[in-house]
């Protein structure tokens, strides 16, 4: 195999342990938010929050909107699932870690809005 690139478990390790450390800052930063579900990935140096979908539908909006705020998550969208359901993502990179935000709305009640 020539020019093959393999990536290490201490690579990966480190990797987890950068995006582990962006999670603590960012917990430090903005304590005054509601608590999410965050995940460091298994490669590469990516950090998951996911805003519970099991709140009223307004609620879960305000939680994600003020998340993607929080971290100026630039890049985001909405999508459109069966049921009245919606997915909502966000995405940047922050200081080598992409951080993604998602949350999945069940708009059963539009006055929560």
């Amino acid at each position: 195999m020539t020019g093959a690139f393999v990536i290490t478990q201490a690579e990966r390790a480190r990797w987890q342990r950068q995006a582990a450390a962006e999670l603590a800052a960012i917990l430090d930063r903005h304590g005054d938010l509601p608590c999410i579900a965050w995940t460091v990935g298994p490669a590469g140096r990516v950090l998951a929050g996911q805003v519970n979908g099991l709140a009223p539908a307004g609620r879960v909006r305000e939680t994600f909107s003020a998340w993607r705020a929080a971290l100026a998550l630039e890049e985001h969208g909405q999508h459109q699932l069966g049921g009245g359901a919606a997915w909502l993502h966000a995405a940047a990179r922050r200081h080598h870690v992409t951080v993604r935000l998602t949350a999945t709305v069940f708009d059963g009640e539009q006055e929560d809005q």
